[in-house]
């Protein structure tokens, strides 16, 4: 629909019906995980940079969570160095942590800052390894420098929020002997979003959630709780990639976050029909009737 068609009525009826929801979320945290493959094209990622400053204009209190896959990816090879995985886990010798270090904490992050800020918004890039935010050890020698959870310093961040910023934070963790740890972004994301007691964390993918029947988009499952989403691996309806993606959001639930969104960071301001609609998108994950802790 172009500007022409679009009335001013129409505007208006739109920032009206927008109302409750902005009420709804108006000093409430929500943590957007973005990465991969949902940041490759820049448009997209203009468009999600706006969604974010909009929702922070409105007094919605947003921590975006970022990862950078295939950015990594394409400095290795410029560097002449292959990637590798083991289980969709990048192994990560000292080099390549040195590398993860570079794109994650330098480059990507100061680029959304960036992004951010020229959208009129107040961002704040911070690491894992700042403030010891994420405390991490290592999780298989095979890996290397891979690192597990074992602790979420949340203080910088909500010393963020406070002062008003958007914290942007890149997925990094260290131990107290200083080693540095490449940390998954979904695992990261629902740690944060845990400690930070979330009312929605939003997963940012190149799928548009989790589907019925893989092949068919229209099989859609919107609404998912945990028990439901335990019968699903069982089914092998949840299966591959997925996996991981729905345990953090299992994990997250389980860590205080209210509800969570598994969406397709290629629809152009998801995030906006998600939050200030009641459209919604993608598949929100809930904790369910019969959830006990």
């Amino acid at each position: 629909m172009d500007n022409q068609q679009f009335s001013n009525t129409q505007r208006a009826q739109v920032l009206t019906e927008a109302l409750p929801y902005i009420q709804r979320y108006n000093g409430r945290i929500v943590v957007i995980k973005y990465g991969g493959n949902a940041m490759i094209s820049e448009q997209l990622r203009q468009q999600v940079m706006e969604d974010i400053v909009l929702l922070w204009l409105v007094g919605v209190k947003v921590v975006l969570v970022h990862g950078g896959g295939p950015e990594i990816n394409d400095l290795m090879q410029r560097l002449g160095k292959e990637p590798e995985f083991v289980n969709g886990l990048r192994v990560t010798d000292k080099e390549t942590m040195d590398i993860v270090q570079m794109v994650l904490a330098g480059k990507i992050n100061k680029t959304l800052v960036n992004m951010l800020e020229v959208k009129g918004g107040k961002a704040m890039g911070i690491s894992g390894m700042d403030g010891q935010l994420i405390q991490a050890k290592m999780k298989n020698p095979q890996l290397g420098y891979v690192g597990s959870i074992t602790g979420i310093n949340i203080q910088p961040v909500m010393d963020l929020l406070e002062k008003g910023y958007i914290p942007v934070v890149s997925t990094l963790g260290c131990d107290a002997e200083g080693n540095t740890y490449n940390i998954n972004g979904d695992t990261a994301a629902a740690y944060i979003a845990g400690a930070l007691g979330a009312e929605r964390l939003i997963m940012m993918t190149d799928i548009v959630g989790v589907l019925r029947d893989k092949d068919d988009p229209s099989t859609l499952i919107t609404e998912l709780s945990i028990s439901e989403a335990k019968s699903l691996f069982k089914e092998q309806v949840i299966f591959g990639g997925m996996i991981p993606k729905v345990e953090c959001c299992i994990d997250a639930i389980h860590r205080g976050v209210e509800s969570v969104i598994i969406m397709d960071g290629r629809v152009p301001h998801s995030i906006l029909m998600e939050l200030l609609t009641d459209e919604g998108a993608g598949t929100m994950v809930v904790k369910g009737e019969d959830y006990h802790g």
